[in-house]
């Protein structure tokens, strides 16, 4: 039975991935997030449907590299070998001209979605280094691919996490770990809420008018990626709805 961490697992893409990959892959989940209430809530949730689902969490923020150097030396013997890494955690804060941004903003999306994902991987690939199924799967964005107005910084950790993504691919390619990218347009999650710092109104009004994508969608096609063949890896999927053709080009209901 496969093993899979999940960064920031207590919401969104992270929560439906753990939901779907129990449900439809059977795989024993590791699940971290800052918040680790949400995640007990989460592992009462699936085990009360799966109740044989194998299910550790703990509470982590990917930001501190000396906390995650000491969680992983402390994990239980049963869960020091891992299959898969699904890098989820990641956010955005602001969407402001670069002239009018917020230094700290820079700081906590620089610091979660670039190191934190650097560092979560390099302390977790020796785990994965006896596996046959080894595969990383980075959560990138539409936002890694092109940029838009006011995105600035934003749109340059997600460039990096697609830089990094190729990378890891050619450096892991000896040891056979598969590496994945997946590129989502508009997903309805916390993610517009936590940029504009809890204006829901405002949050509210990105998805007026058309029909999003969900976590549910993102994890479903995770699923589909790490069930696919030894010999076959898909290395980079961009997704958007229906509505949705770029970064800024979007069809909306009025």
């Amino acid at each position: 039975m496969r093993t899979v961490l999940i960064t920031g697992a207590s919401s969104g893409i992270g929560e439906a991935c753990a939901e779907v990959l129990a449900s439809e892959l059977k795989y024993r989940l590791l699940l971290c997030a800052r918040r680790l209430e949400r995640l007990k809530e989460l592992k009462k949730k699936i085990q009360s449907a799966y109740p044989t689902c194998e299910i550790f969490c703990f509470e982590l923020d990917v930001r501190e590299n000396n906390e995650i150097e000491k969680t992983w030396k402390n994990l239980p013997a049963e869960w020091r070998e891992i299959d898969i890494l699904i890098n989820n955690a990641g956010l955005s804060q602001g969407l402001e001209p670069i002239q009018n941004g917020d230094i700290g903003d820079w700081d906590r999306m620089i610091d979660t979605n670039v190191k934190g994902l650097l560092y979560i991987t390099k302390h977790t690939i020796p785990l994965m280094e006896r596996s046959e199924a080894a595969h990383i799967i980075n959560l990138g964005s539409i936002a890694g691919k092109e940029v838009y107005p006011n995105g600035n910084v934003y749109c340059a950790t997600k460039h990096a996490v697609d830089a990094l993504t190729k990378a890891m691919r050619i450096d892991l390619l000896e040891k056979g770990i598969k590496v994945t990218s997946i590129d989502p347009g508009m997903v309805e999650t916390e993610f517009s809420e936590i940029r504009f710092k809890g204006d829901k109104k405002r949050a509210e009004n990105v998805y007026r008018g058309l029909k999003p994508l969900s976590g549910k969608d993102i994890a479903e096609i995770i699923a589909f990626v790490l069930s696919r063949p030894a010999h076959v890896n898909i290395n980079d999927l961009l997704v958007m709805p229906t509505a949705q053709a770029n970064g800024t080009a979007i069809i909306r209901n009025t």
